[in-house]
């Protein structure tokens, strides 16, 4: 099962931008390349929620993002490096969150929480002046 690891939160103004990474192990380069990749978040008492993710159809990656992202956030891969990247920018109050990363199974063109089987262990992200 492929291992996840977050990096890159922390605490920013609103308005402000934050990068976050993950990187995956413990799969290969060609299983990695064809695995959907995602971005949820969390804040206390509430469920999870998607955030983006980034699938492969056919030779090409297409991003997919919920509205509260759209516009603002910039969901991004780097199969070679296993990795994959949130881009935030505009950042709110209401982004203050859990972030994680999270992969699914290849073919799987979804933005459910269940449709992903491996995830990582979050990082915060505090939006505040």
């Amino acid at each position: 099962q492929v291992q996840l690891v977050e990096s890159g939160g922390g605490l920013v103004q609103p308005g402000g931008s934050l990068n976050l990474t993950c990187v995956a192990s413990g799969v290969t380069f060609d299983s990695f390349a064809s695995t959907p990749m995602a971005w949820f978040r969390q804040t206390a008492g509430k469920d999870r929620t998607f955030v983006a993710a980034t699938w492969r159809v056919g030779i090409k990656y297409y991003p997919y993002y919920a509205d509260s992202a759209r516009g603002r956030f910039t969901v991004s891969r780097d199969n070679a490096l296993k990795s994959v990247y949130l881009q935030m920018e505009m950042l709110k109050s209401e982004d203050t969150a859990i972030y994680y990363c999270a992969a699914g199974t290849p073919g799987a063109y979804s933005h459910r929480e269940d449709d992903f089987g491996s995830w990582g262990q979050g990082v915060q992200v505090v939006v505040s002046s």
